[in-house]
């Protein structure tokens, strides 16, 4: 079921297929045509609007990252992203293909908007290594800015998807006297999917006022809850960014709510963040992967991370075969110190599977079975007697992530 999406008054958005990415439809003949599908957006805001954003921390952030980047201190009154062409490893010296071709976008976006190139932050996601074809930007900006509506959302949620299988969209509300603010976002992203951050993108909305320096506080916290929380498959991308946009319509300040803003923050990028495990490639399990007790939060995660990250577990839990071992064996190598055995314990959902290091002495396996059958699944472990914990959140690795992967580019 689709969420509903509110409209933040000062944002209008657009989206056209305009051919950087087609979809092959064979006939029994086997005979082929291509039919476009939407893959270039554009979101614009009015003046005031104050955006702030974080960035994939891969070394070969693609040119539009860089770009975007550049141009966040600006003020920026647009964003442009497509899909199908990642414009990245096309080079990032300052005479690169890669880089003219992403201001070149910015520069044929502005012109027809009438702002600044410098004004606007390019994205893009798709297929790494080729220069994007300008010729699908030329012919479709004029039409793009003709059709921005401040009900278009959720064609640009659909525009930015790669190999999603739905449209990623949440937005959640609250009251300031008697006054509502709103957030609304939308998300991409099913593989290559990591902290720090993934194959993904989201674009989320508000009407609250703020400083970019204040957005770029609640954004860093709720991504760090949210998005570099989950993981597919352990690789990062070279495209990867999530912004936050305000456009101050509401009349609220956000000195006045600032706790109430980020915990409503925090609920929607943790929403997009589940929406893109449970749409993880070939994915048939939701998994959390809680850790606790550690020496510190980070040792936590990485407990958790190298659970999460185990091929051996992740096949166990698309087979549901409860082999507690592959996920013991995943602790006791974890890059962390002071770890004993005897203080390990390991639950899936309620049932103890190892206490003390040792496979719990009341444990049956049609109890494990039980609970690896399920399409939610819980991985409790208890590391340490520290009062720290952390969690993650995975899939399982399946026959058809083989197959998405395999045939990317075919």
């Amino acid at each position: 079921m689709k969420n509903l999406l509110l409209n933040i008054k000062g944002v209008r958005f657009a989206a056209v297929a305009a051919g950087i990415k087609q979809e092959q439809h064979f006939s029994e003949n086997s005979s082929s045509k291509s039919l476009k599908k939407l893959d270039l957006s554009l979101i614009s805001f009015i003046e005031g609007t104050t955006t702030a954003a974080v960035f994939t921390q891969n070394v070969f952030c693609a040119a539009p990252v860089l770009v975007a980047k550049n141009h966040l201190q600006n003020q920026p009154k647009a964003l442009i992203i497509n899909s199908g062409n990642a414009n990245a490893g096309t080079g990032v010296g300052s005479g690169s293909v890669g880089l003219k071709n992403a201001y070149a976008v910015c520069q044929l976006a502005a012109d027809t908007l009438g702002i600044k190139a410098t004004q606007v932050l390019p994205f893009s996601t798709g297929v790494i290594g080729q220069p994007l074809p300008m010729s699908c930007f030329e012919d479709n900006i004029k039409q793009l800015v003709s059709l921005l509506s401040a009900d278009k959302l959720p064609e640009v949620a659909r525009a930015i998807m790669t190999t999603d299988l739905a449209e990623k969209t949440i937005f959640k509300q609250f009251k300031v006297a008697n006054k509502t603010v709103t957030i609304t976002g939308i998300a991409k992203g099913s593989g290559m999917i990591r902290p720090d951050m993934a194959t993904m993108l989201s674009f989320i909305f508000t009407d609250i006022l703020a400083h970019q320096s204040e957005l770029q506080k609640c954004l860093t916290q709720a991504v760090n809850q949210s998005f570099n929380r989950i993981t597919v498959d352990g690789d990062t991308s070279t495209n990867d960014a999530c912004t936050l946009s305000a456009t101050g319509t509401s009349g609220v300040n956000i000195d006045d709510c600032v706790d109430k803003f980020q915990q409503a923050l925090n609920e929607v990028t943790k929403d997009l963040a589940h929406k893109i495990i449970k749409d993880g490639e070939g994915a048939t399990k939701f998994v959390e992967i809680c850790v606790r007790g550690g020496v510190s939060n980070e040792a936590c995660l990485e407990v958790a991370y190298t659970v999460a990250h185990s091929p051996l577990v992740k096949t166990a839990l698309f087979a549901s075969d409860a082999n507690w071992g592959r996920i013991l064996a995943a602790v006791g190598r974890a890059n962390i110190k002071h770890l004993k055995a005897h203080e390990v314990d390991i639950y899936l959902g309620s049932v103890c599977l190892v206490k003390q290091g040792e496979k719990a002495a009341d444990y049956l396996e049609s109890q494990g079975m039980r609970e690896m059958a399920k399409d939610k699944i819980k991985i409790s472990i208890k590391i340490g007697n520290h009062a720290t914990e952390e969690s993650v959140w995975t899939t399982d690795l399946s026959l058809d992530y083989i197959k998405i992967n395999a045939a990317y580019r075919t």
